[in-house]
């Protein structure tokens, strides 16, 4: 069934060539679940035929937000839409994130945009009064996503690769001090962390930690139909916008995918 349009409440750069678009969207906000996206139809008349998928950042009420680098053409379009516009968007899709009940400790590990779908996450974990603790890391200090957009009663902790705030280094680098006293992990960034957290489990202190990962790759429909998002698994052949985009860190084969 088609969903109705949804509308535009506010939109502002939360970063440098970064935007924060909150939409109201009573359809997809109802069931939306931390880690799901949307595809989102860009350009006007059909212009650009592919939809974008975007994770959800938030959700209020009947509203959700959307936080996206401006990289491309559609990007840039969304980017300039106003308040009130309809913009289509069909989701929530895929399968998102899982907390434990008996988990107590929360860990969150984002590289760069990977910060989109973990402040949902933390949203929904400091509601279930888990403790939630945020690593983030970037570039540099501009790409990191200010403290005033996240979520109350997070730990924050950030690092930079050119030490222009917080630790210098990779996000990676500080998880030998946190993750032990985690019950849950869940990361999100680019693939080549991804890699490092698999290859060196036991010096990051993953070893016998459930660890979740929300994998990024190019969606044709981000419906299961085309097959472009398909990945290699322990246990066979996934499509990422259908039975993704969270995965066990342990259940993909990480030789197999191709680098972003």
């Amino acid at each position: 069934m088609k969903q109705p349009p949804s509308t535009i409440i506010s939109s502002r750069e939360a970063m440098p060539g970064t935007y924060l678009l909150w939409l109201r969207s009573p359809c997809i906000a109802s069931g939306a679940k931390p880690g799901q996206f949307v595809m989102v139809r860009c350009g006007e008349d059909n212009e650009l035929l592919l939809r974008r998928p975007l994770s959800i950042h938030r959700i209020d009420g009947d509203s959700l937000a959307l936080l996206f680098n401006t990289v491309g053409k559609g990007t840039r379009w969304l980017s300039q839409r106003q308040k009130d516009e309809a913009i289509d968007l069909l989701g929530p899709l895929g399968n998102g994130f899982t907390i434990y009940a008996e988990s107590r400790e929360i860990l969150l590990v984002a590289g760069g945009m990977g910060i989109v779908p973990l402040v949902y996450l933390a949203d929904i974990a400091l509601r279930q009064e888990k403790r939630v603790t945020l690593l983030a890391g970037a570039r540099s200090a501009a790409q990191l996503l200010p403290e005033e957009f996240l979520p109350r009663g997070v730990t924050l902790i950030t690092t930079t690769e050119d030490g222009t705030q917080g630790y210098k280094g990779y996000v990676s680098e500080l998880l030998p001090d946190y993750a032990d006293s985690s019950d849950q992990i869940f990361a999100c960034g680019p693939t080549a962390m991804y890699r490092e957290l698999a290859q060196r489990k036991r010096e990051l202190g993953l070893e016998r930690k459930p660890v979740q990962i929300s994998l990024e790759m190019r969606m044709g429909c981000g419906l299961g139909v085309c097959y472009a998002c398909t990945v290699r698994t322990r246990s066979g052949l996934k499509q990422v916008c259908q039975d993704g985009p969270v995965f066990e860190l342990d259940d993909i084969i990480w030789d197999k995918l191709i680098p972003d």
